[in-house]
């Protein structure tokens, strides 16, 4: 999601003037891989950037920085970094995105669903 709009969307929170909690979930949800991301570190726990990046074969370096740092300035992950060399940095949910978790396994479900009515449709 584009700077701007994130600004946007915290300031009318500031100023009282947002009044679609749909859109503020989307707001924070939205972005081609943050829905993966959390199911990821959901249901696999704890992970480092390297990895994150191997599971998105078509993710480049600066879009998964950008999708993480987005999630980490809602509050829904975390990033612990070890002081070592080379540095090593890790990736988990917060108590509020472990709350996330139960959307996207319901958004995961939908998808699944659809894609075997896609299936189908293709064959009939």
């Amino acid at each position: 999601m584009s700077d701007n709009l994130r600004k946007e969307i915290k300031k009318k929170i500031e100023n009282n003037e947002f009044n679609c909690e749909k859109e503020l979930t989307l707001s924070i949800i939205s972005g081609k891989w943050k829905v993966v991301i959390l199911w990821h570190l959901g249901h696999e726990g704890v992970h480092r950037f390297s990895e994150l990046q191997r599971l998105f074969s078509k993710i480049s370096h600066k879009m998964l920085t950008n999708q993480l740092r987005e999630l980490e300035e809602d509050g829904i992950i975390q990033r612990k970094v070890y002081p070592q060399v080379p540095p090593k940095v890790e990736y988990s949910l917060t108590e509020l995105g472990q709350t996330l978790i139960p959307i996207v396994d319901m958004l995961y479900s939908w998808g699944q669903k659809r894609m075997q009515e896609i299936k189908k449709e293709k064959f009939v």
